[in-house]
């Protein structure tokens, strides 16, 4: 088989309206600035007979129109790309583009789905149905909900293994033919291969479910950790206000990556340092949970009988057995048997029984991962604590805040239910923001080689195999920082998005 081309069969009349897009978007980009530094303006208002106002365009304004059509175009080509991909019937008519875009498909159907049923109600969705009147919010909404979907279908993606290895095909440039493989495996390397004769484009794709299965969870935890700190602190004042922030101010003054590097040394790792972090910083969303529901409900005792209590326990037993990897039912039933078959003392068999169940209730983290995790959640804790701190220290002088202490209502009440909902506009922006940042870090993280399996294909550890040969073979590292940075760009761009829409309200 030859190796595919980028554009297959639509490439000769597609690619040059692709690079006259290009060239128009340049030229008129460069006329821009030139105009702008002489002086020229843009559209004048001029007043009409009938006292309404209109706009004549000027020389700029056309400018940026042809710079506004020239992308539209381009958009436009890529889109002619991505179905020819999918209507094509051979690879060699696809190309690279095509394929690549093929692959994709149940994304594609995904994001339209998403996009007709939220623009169809988004009258009745509250903040995020507002999210589909602003442009930039919708592009950055499609940027990450891309990635999210790709995390969800990767098995359905990929066209290989992640760590699967060919080794005739080591650092072999996109669209190479496959040789030497499994006989049913994809007959292509879409993207080349890396410096071991891993697919690119299958790493890449595997990447996102790496990224965020840690990112979005691990900043909801140091939400959750910085909300139960920052509402006390920021209502009740006093010595508790002052020591907690010392605490975050000493946190936040501390290098993250020297941080990383202690947590990841054996000796730290040997005395149980992470697991202690993650001891304290993983109890303290159950204690939000607890509070938030009692101070709700302590009024209706069937509630917090029936749902309150259940739930606590519930996730208690979750944090026992992720954290500990306890889970006192299982162990004292597998403790009971082992001590019935095997008659031990009864010192031996809880020591043998310890460590030889697996609890039912809880994820199994890898060491490392929770390394990863835990200093993700401490980092960005300190920021929260201070953004949630600030608001309440604001809100807390408004005058639904004062009837609230006029009904008699309690301290926990007032700032879970009345304060906090309130604060929930800077709160989802910022959330957008701090999953953009932990993602940045994780892929810093990566490059490093901290906290992550050597063969993960993480789309930091990627980048930092493939820049050693960038010269060289710049495609192993180039598909993983482009997914890394358009991942980025759309979490800001939504949080904009939101910001802009919230403040409408």
């Amino acid at each position: 088989m030859d190796p595919l081309t980028w554009s297959g069969s639509l490439g000769p009349f597609l690619n040059p309206l692709m690079l006259g897009c290009v060239l128009v978007f340049v030229a008129a980009f460069i006329l821009n600035i030139v105009m702008s530094l002489i002086g020229m303006r843009q559209a004048e208002p001029i007043v009409n007979a009938d006292h309404t106002i209109s706009y004549r365009l000027g020389a700029p304004d056309y400018m940026l129109l042809a710079m506004k059509w020239a992308v539209f175009v381009f958009l436009g080509a890529i889109m002619i790309y991505i179905l020819g991909g999918i209507l094509q019937p051979s690879m060699e008519a696809k190309g690279i583009i095509g394929g690549v875009g093929a692959q994709f498909l149940p994304v594609w159907i995904s994001l339209i789905v998403i996009y007709a049923l939220s623009i169809r109600f988004k009258r009745r969705l509250g903040l995020y149905g507002k999210l589909f009147d602003n442009l930039i919010g919708m592009i950055g909404f499609g940027l990450v909900m891309f990635w999210v979907l790709t995390a969800i279908f990767a098995p359905m993606i990929a066209t290989h293994g992640p760590i699967d290895v060919i080794s005739g095909l080591r650092n072999d440039p996109p669209g190479t033919p496959v040789s030497g493989g499994p006989e049913d495996a994809f007959p292509y390397y879409l993207l080349g291969g890396d410096a071991l004769g891993r697919d690119v484009f299958s790493r890449m794709v595997a990447g996102a479910r790496e990224v965020l299965t840690i990112a979005p969870l691990a900043t909801l935890f140091a939400f959750m950790v910085g909300i139960t700190l920052g509402l006390p602190a920021g209502y009740l004042g006093s010595r508790l206000d002052t020591f907690i922030t010392f605490i975050a101010n000493m946190v936040l003054a501390f290098p993250v990556i020297l941080l990383f590097y202690l947590l990841v040394t054996p000796e730290i790792i040997e005395a149980g340092v992470p697991v202690y972090m993650a001891a304290v910083l993983f109890v303290l969303p159950i204690g939000f949970l607890w509070v938030l529901l009692y101070s709700r409900f302590r009024a209706q005792p069937h509630i917090i009988k029936w749902v309150a209590i259940p739930l606590v326990l519930l996730l208690t037993l979750f944090y026992l057995g992720t954290v500990f990897r306890f889970d006192p039912i299982v162990w004292l039933a597998t403790s009971f048997i082992g001590y019935l078959n095997q008659g031990n003392p009864v010192g031996e068999w809880m020591q043998t029984t310890r460590d030889s169940y697996e609890p039912l209730i809880g994820i199994n983290i890898d060491g490392n991962l929770l390394i990863v995790f835990v200093s993700v959640v401490f980092v960005n804790s300190p920021t929260v604590y201070r953004i949630v701190r600030g608001l309440v220290l604001d809100i807390k002088t408004r005058d639904y805040v004062a009837a609230a202490q006029t009904r008699g209502e309690g301290p926990w009440y007032i700032m879970l239910w009345e304060i906090l909902p309130n604060a929930r506009g800077p709160l989802i922006v910022d959330f957008c923001l701090r999953i953009g940042y932990t993602t940045i870090l994780l892929g810093t993280l990566g490059f490093f080689g901290l906290g992550v399996d050597p063969e993960s294909p993480n789309w930091g550890s990627t980048i930092n195999e493939g820049r050693r040969l960038l010269t060289v073979y710049p495609h192993p590292p180039l598909p993983p920082a482009l997914a890394l940075l358009t991942m980025v760009l759309g979490l800001n761009l939504l949080a904009d998005g939101l910001r802009e829409e919230s403040l409408k309200d």
